[in-house]
């Protein structure tokens, strides 16, 4: 099941006026499954796949029980090329370079990524380091915590089943040297903020980038908890629900993004595609719920322009 995951990551890389790739699936759980078994399989972390099945039991889904598989994503804006991770989204996409002749692909993996009192920096970064079977030396800052919380560490932790690092490691050009993309032995926490600024992946997953990706690949980290994307016929919206900026633990309920985030997203998109008319009404219900999914705020028959944007809590009245 766990290699299956790498193939189900990776798309074909749409024209650049598209930016939208995959589809959401539905299957039926087995006996055996749980959310997180579920998600492993498809390329999925536990928030994307909790959020997407809201009224489905985390540990027992139960045998037949339909389950979301939220597997389409609209792609980062900025440029398609070496490694973006979206830090809102938990999210890592990667455009591997295609050779003469060759498809171009994206490739992309859910993550886990920095609490809030350890939140991974965002900028421009890259590759400076690749390491097999990695030592862990905890900085200072997480001896402290551990031993003020009665778990000491040593100060070095060998390659093995109790290296949170797993068995890959590359070290990202961050002041510090601290910051990593690593695998890890607890997988069931991929898709939560649950590191020390880190971004750790699925092992299977880390390990197929690992392979190809040579030091110096250039690394993006942004934080885009709207993302807003075209089709080629049907504008999209994207909203990741994200943690208060008051939250007190990473297990605090999480909250929709303000309506505003939208709004810039979607002012990118409508420079291109100044034809496009937006549904409010489909635009609130998609803040509203913020899954993750992608969801369509395009009005098919004619109302308010893509300029009224400008003022997004204007309300408008359009007549049918």
């Amino acid at each position: 099941m766990a290699a299956s995951s790498v193939m189900a990551n990776s798309f074909p890389l749409p024209a650049g006026d598209v930016d939208v790739i995959g589809s959401v699936q539905r299957i039926e759980a087995a006996q055996e499954d749980t959310l997180l078994s579920i998600g492993r399989e498809y390329g999925v972390g536990y928030e994307e796949i909790r959020q997407a099945n809201p009224n489905v039991d985390v540990w027992l889904p139960g045998e037949g029980t339909e389950v979301v598989i939220p597997s389409q994503f609209i792609l980062p804006q900025g440029e398609r090329e070496g490694i973006v991770v979206n830090i809102a989204e938990m999210r890592l996409y990667y455009y591997p370079p295609a050779q003469a002749g060759e498809t171009a692909m994206v490739e992309t993996y859910p993550i886990s990524v920095g609490r809030m009192d350890w939140s991974t920096p965002l900028g421009e970064s890259k590759i400076t380091e690749k390491t097999e079977n990695p030592y862990w030396f905890p900085p200072e800052s997480i001896l402290t915590e551990r031993a003020q919380q009665g778990r000491p560490l040593p100060d070095a932790v060998p390659p093995g089943p109790d290296n949170p690092l797993g068995k890959h490691k590359m070290r990202l050009d961050i002041p510090g040297g601290a910051y990593l993309i690593h695998g890890t032995n607890e997988p069931r926490g991929i898709g939560m903020r649950v590191t020390h600024g880190c971004i750790r992946m699925f092992p299977e997953d880390v390990e197929s980038l690992f392979e190809r990706i040579p030091s110096g690949e250039k690394v993006r980290l942004i934080n885009e908890p709207v993302k807003a994307g075209w089709t080629g016929t049907d504008l999209l919206v994207e909203s990741h629900r994200i943690l208060p900026e008051d939250a007190e633990s990473p297990f605090d309920p999480l909250r929709s993004p303000p309506l505003s985030d939208a709004v810039a997203s979607l002012a990118l998109i409508l420079k291109r595609h100044e034809s496009a008319r937006v549904d409010h009404e489909k635009l609130a219900s998609a803040m509203a719920e913020s899954n993750g999914i992608p969801a369509s705020v395009s009005r098919q028959r004619p109302t308010i322009p893509a300029l009224a944007l400008q003022n997004p809590f204007t309300v408008h009245s359009v007549a049918e």
